[in-house]
């Protein structure tokens, strides 16, 4: 009889997901609530015919070498893929995947809380009463900014960045956008307009990214466009940390050359920039934009689905490096 495949899984994920792949192969998870460092990861995946690993797991030739040549398929348990080196999977005819499409209502949603949250001070002013220093109402305690019929700048006009829109309608934000391409049932459903980057940096009162991270978009808000942007401007990024120079963020957050920031994600996670915890004009939340649980099931399931349909001989729903499944058939 042939012994069952091997699955390891990088990080402990609702145990429907576990259940679930363990019904067709052997399942390990790791035991601890912390990431694997790259010796242990190397470790861990050898011998191993598929993996969930997390964007904290870099996949690359090393890595993939290590396990050897029966790993067949590495699921990322995310949307992003920025951890896996496509071309040396590829070249070894290992299958990667991510979970694309489930995280856009809970990420979209979060943006917006981060944006509320920013603007009218929730994190600053819930700190000032928990300390006791509330003495009574007071008419310019905690002025924040106003939301309704502000602009909207969206960085990315991808699903998370329109229904981040969508949602924004509700406030009745204007909406403009900046993208490589137009689109004319976007701008017609929300009243939005295309406009190029310095546009975008210039005009918004509120700025959200939605980019994913690539080489050219790497720092893609950096210190220039900092200071293009409105002293009265707030940025909200619950993308990828890189896409923004944090380094740069805390001196104009210091500076007032925005009025503030919303972050879930950061530039070296878990590590944030000098400085930034200590300002109070941003608000830092550790990366749970997709923190619910319908969508974490959901990611879930997507990963389990394509390891099994990889290690059955199917090709996956979410390949992100389809060029091998030509290799492979």
């Amino acid at each position: 009889m042939t012994s069952r495949k091997s699955v390891y899984v990088t990080r402990a994920i609702p145990s429907e997901t576990i259940e679930e792949l363990r019904a067709h192969f052997d399942v390990e998870v790791n035991p601890e609530d912390r990431a694997l460092s790259r010796d242990e990861l190397k470790e861990r995946l050898r011998g191993r015919d598929a993996a969930i690993t997390l964007l904290t797991d870099t996949i690359d030739g090393e890595v993939l070498d290590a396990a050897g040549p029966q790993l067949r398929v590495v699921a990322n348990y995310a949307v992003g893929f920025n951890n896996f080196d496509l071309a040396a999977a590829t070249r070894r005819g290992v299958v990667l995947t991510n979970t694309p499409g489930v995280l856009d209502d809970a990420t979209a949603t979060h943006t917006m809380t981060l944006l509320l949250a920013t603007a009218r001070r929730i994190a600053e002013s819930d700190a000032f009463v928990r300390q006791g220093r509330w003495q009574g109402w007071a008419p310019m305690t905690f002025v924040g900014l106003d939301v309704d019929r502000q602009t909207l700048g969206i960085a990315g006009l991808g699903r998370i960045g329109r229904n981040v829109a969508r949602k924004a309608r509700g406030f009745d934000m204007n909406i403009i956008y900046a993208d490589m391409h137009r689109d004319a049932d976007f701008e017609a459903e929300t009243g939005a307009r295309h406009v190029d980057k310095q546009t975008l940096l210039r005009e918004s009162d509120f700025l959200t990214l939605h980019v994913p991270l690539l080489p050219e978009t790497h720092h893609y808000i950096g210190a220039d466009e900092l200071r293009a942007m409105k002293k009265t401007a707030v940025l909200i990024n619950a993308s990828r940390g890189p896409v923004v120079d944090e380094a740069a963020l805390v001196e104009a957050l210091k500076a007032g050359e925005i009025w503030g920031a919303g972050l879930d994600v950061f530039e070296d996670e878990p590590a944030l920039a000098p400085g930034l915890a200590e300002l109070p004009n941003v608000v830092v939340v550790p990366h749970i934009a997709s923190a619910t649980p319908q969508t974490r099931l959901a990611m879930g399931r997507i990963a389990a689905t394509n390891i099994i349909d990889v290690l059955h001989g199917r090709a996956p729903g979410t390949c992100v490096n389809p060029d091998v499944l030509k290799v492979t058939a």
